[in-house]
């Protein structure tokens, strides 16, 4: 079974990168995901100015610290999702 993992990744300036950058970027990850195998899954990631927010689906952590070591990507923290929580979730 797998878990949604969030993954804060501390990357300078990563936010000010042209759209060439960044598929530079993706393309280098899906290399290490492809190595990886099928345990392991890249849903989409939020970039900020300083930072990038990856959810991911894994069958452990220890892929998602796999990931970061082959790609060079740092995962300066990583969070097991528990639940989502959105507004459809308040009463009517």
């Amino acid at each position: 079974m797998f878990k949604k993992y969030v993954i804060e990744r501390e990357i300078q300036g990563i936010g000010a990168q042209p759209v060439e950058a960044l598929c530079g970027v993706a393309l280098q990850s899906n290399g290490v995901l492809d190595e990886l195998g099928t345990d392991i899954q890249w849903l989409h990631s939020y970039v900020t100015a300083d930072k990038t927010y990856c959810v991911y689906l894994a069958r452990d952590e220890s892929l998602i610290h796999e990931h970061a070591k082959r790609s060079g990507f740092p995962a300066n923290r990583v969070a097991e999702v528990k639940s989502v929580l959105d507004p459809t979730m308040a009463p009517a």
